[in-house]
């Protein structure tokens, strides 16, 4: 399993819009074969934070799925904290 977690950072007026360009690349990535979980969203607390979290099945789908993966707007971030993870299990939190 795959999983890429954390946050972007942008101007405060900036963000919600950020997020909503994304709309279009997060419902085709929940559709795609080996997705397990996809998501880019505004910060509860932060005005700048945008979060970032993708769960995919294998290195195998990841790739395939950078291939056609397009969408979202082409600005530059001001700060990027991402980082890439892998497992091979996965269990109940609680």
């Amino acid at each position: 399993m795959i999983i890429i977690a954390g946050y972007t950072r942008t101007d405060a007026e900036k963000r919600d819009g950020a997020v909503q360009a994304f709309k279009g690349m997060v419902e085709r990535a929940r559709a795609y074969d080996g997705c397990l979980d996809f998501s880019i969203s505004a910060d509860a607390v932060d005005p700048e934070r945008v979060n970032l979290f993708e769960c995919w099945r294998d290195q195998t789908t990841l790739d395939a799925w950078r291939k056609v993966a397009k969408g979202g707007p082409r600005g530059k971030p001001r700060e990027v904290a991402v980082s890439l993870y892998r497992t091979d299990k996965s269990e109940k939190p609680f």
